[in-house]
């Protein structure tokens, strides 16, 4: 189902009914927004994560009147708009919601190609709407469930406190954080995820999946399990590049290193208009899908892509990089991040050979790479720290001055051998001698 061009009307109650804190604060009809370096961030759901390039245009130029324009979809596909006031975001949360309603509620994630996807296992989004439909009061606001087709375009790679991966249409592999818990039927499987959700709510408003123990969990869900836990591990997929439906096609762009200018933005959408494409979708990876019957038309919307400044190849280095706005929007940043990382991206692209991954952070907080990364470049008050395999927040095996840089990864470089990964290189090297790589002068 596409979106149409017209909003349909959408209920304002929740400008009337958010906590005091959300209407003192700022976007009470959004998710509560959160203070950042350079404002107030604002996260949009979006229903399905469908939107048509009307709505995009109209959200990218809400975006920069009431924020400082620029836009990011996050690693889980959300619409993100930087730079509100606490003046400002009231009316940024009002326009929006006379574009495109907002989705609110437990988090329940399906891929971007659900339903239309013919390499799925099983059709993810009755299940989805299954475990909406089972509310359970008491949860957090970041309490996720995933459920999985294990299509073209998986969530494999996203964290979840409930996941289904779909084993056939008629089963699913159930797990809870990164704990295999055994198969359910589908026709339980929206009651396990509600047994599971009531545990998590039991334990506070804080709790996650995580923190369940495993035989209260085991105990709660085994009236449902019909086998016993056998994962299946296949590497994460990408939402870039070109892909088959079951009527039609789809392809797909990122943002680089998540984050977009409004401009971009607005002309991406209107190239989109303009070559008859109606239905975008927001996907994992900071990615951006146009789905068509012809696969002409987004041909020529990935040129206007490319040239717009976009991800369209999944060979380009800057998809393995992870770069926050740094300095040049954040207050907190002590490095240019999001500068240095595509001077790195452009001037090391043997090194970004896509066997790992490199984190670019202003500050120790980490905000665009929750994750470890094989190498983090932190930004502090007088130079600039590496971290290897780990978080910004971690303990720096190095520092150097932001200046030297382009030279110590130069000499990183210079250290593979003959048809060696990237990976396989810093295994090889270990972190006392890549300390002394970063160091030397």
């Amino acid at each position: 189902m596409r979106e149409p061009d017209v909003p349909q009307a959408h209920s304002t109650a929740a400008l009337t009914t958010a906590p005091p804190a959300l209407r003192r604060g700022a976007c009470p009809s959004l998710d509560e927004p959160m203070q950042t370096g350079d404002g107030l961030l604002a996260r949009l759901r979006i229903p399905g994560d469908h939107l048509t390039p009307r709505r995009l245009q109209a959200i990218a130029e809400t975006a920069a009147r009431y924020g400082n324009g620029q836009l990011e979809i996050t690693a889980r596909g959300n619409l993100q708009a930087r730079g509100l006031t606490h003046q400002t975001a009231p009316r940024f949360a009002e326009a929006i919601e006379t574009i495109v309603p907002i989705e609110r509620g437990l988090v329940v994630e399906t891929p971007p190609l659900a339903g239309i996807d013919p390499l799925e296992r099983a059709d993810p989004r009755p299940l989805a709407s299954a475990i909406r439909a089972r509310s359970v009061a008491g949860l957090g606001p970041k309490v996720t469930v995933i459920v999985d087709g294990g299509g073209q375009i998986d969530l494999v790679a996203l964290g979840a406190d409930i996941r289904f991966s779909a084993i056939s249409p008629d089963h699913w592999q159930l797990s809870v954080a990164n704990t295999p818990v055994g198969s359910v039927a589908t026709a339980s499987a929206a009651a396990a995820a509600e047994a599971i959700l009531t545990l998590i709510a039991a334990h506070g408003e804080a709790a996650r999946g995580r923190d369940l123990p495993p035989e209260v969990l085991r105990q709660a869900v085994a009236a449902h399990l019909t086998g016993t836990a056998s994962p299946s591990p296949r590497p994460a997929t990408s939402a870039i590049g070109e892909f088959t439906l079951d009527q039609g096609f789809a392809a797909g762009i990122a943002l680089p290193f998540g984050s977009i200018d409004s401009d971009s933005l607005i002309a991406l959408a209107r190239s989109a208009l303009v070559l008859g494409i109606t239905d975008l979708r927001l996907a994992p990876h900071h990615a951006l899908l146009a789905l068509a019957a012809d696969p002409a038309m987004l041909a020529a919307w990935i040129e206007a892509a490319a040239n717009l400044g976009f991800i369209t190849a999944p060979t380009d280095p800057r998809g393995a990089v992870s770069a926050c706005i740094g300095s040049e929007g954040c207050a907190s940043g002590h490095l240019a991040a999001r500068s240095l990382a595509a001077g790195l991206s452009e001037h090391h692209r043997d090194l970004l050979d896509g066997s790992i991954t490199l984190h670019v952070s202003g500050c120790a907080k980490g905000c665009a790479h929750p994750r470890a990364a094989a190498l983090t470049l932190v930004g502090a008050e007088d130079n600039c720290a590496l971290v290897l395999n780990g978080l910004a927040g971690d303990m720096p095996l190095a520092e150097i001055a932001s200046a030297r840089m382009e030279s110590a990864l130069t000499r990183l470089t210079r250290q593979r051998l003959p048809g060696e990964t990237t990976a396989a290189c810093l295994t090889r090297l270990g972190a006392s001698t890549i300390a002394g790589l970063f160091r030397q002068e």
